[in-house]
């Protein structure tokens, strides 16, 4: 069963979800108002997975992703946000949240997208992630972010840039021909080689160093 932490201002929201998720498998083992409070909670409980909502009093919701990631939390952060190119949603992803959601999604689908991020995957479609970093890049690489790249393997770039084209594990594994297992090898020495946690991060710095590029209309 998955574990569940629900972070959201509103208590009607909070507990909505908490119903949502109770009567589709998922374990809500604890709740959280504001951020302060979502990161003390998921340190408590170590979830599978953390609902965080973006806007949040005494500490936000990518400040509290940030910390967390900073510590070396295991969960995994599914950010829930009202709109889909809210301008906060690129820096909570580089901050270290596996992927978003929009508030209006069918309850379904949040419970397919929990069950995803826990799997290990990110919850970014290609065409999403392509709108939110092309809308929101705003930063230049981090200082050094160019020669740790030239410290991958051929292969470990090849399987990065197809992450940051939004291909899962075995849609990689089909592009070239070998075992998933392969693919996320690759995938796990690579974030340890660029110093990152999530595949998210790692599409966040694919954008940034133009790796990647908006294919031709």
């Amino acid at each position: 069963m998955t574990r569940v932490v629900v972070a959201d201002d509103q208590e009607l929201v909070r507990s909505g979800l908490q119903l949502v998720l109770e009567a589709r498998g998922c374990e809500v083992v604890g709740v959280a108002g504001d951020g302060r409070e979502a990161v003390a909670v998921v340190t408590a409980t170590e979830p599978d997975v953390v609902l965080m909502d973006i806007r949040m009093p005494e500490l936000d919701g990518i400040a509290a992703t940030r910390e967390l990631t900073a510590a070396g939390s295991p969960s995994r952060v599914l950010v829930l946000t009202t709109y889909d190119l809210d301008r906060y949603v690129y820096d909570a992803l580089a901050a270290g949240a596996a992927g978003f959601l929009l508030k209006a999604t069918p309850p379904d689908r949040l419970v397919e997208g929990i069950r995803t991020v826990c799997a290990g995957e990110s919850l970014l479609s290609p065409v999403l992630t392509q709108r939110l970093i092309e809308s929101y890049l705003r930063h230049p690489p981090a200082d050094g972010a160019v020669a740790v790249v030239e410290t991958l393997t051929g292969r470990e770039r090849q399987v990065l840039v197809l992450v940051a084209r939004g291909l899962s594990n075995d849609q990689i594994a089909a592009e070239l021909v070998v075992a998933e297992s392969t693919v996320k090898t690759h995938v796990n020495r690579l974030l340890a080689k660029l110093g990152l946690t999530t595949r998210v991060q790692a599409v966040v710095l694919a954008w940034e160093l133009g790796l990647v590029r908006r294919e031709p209309a």
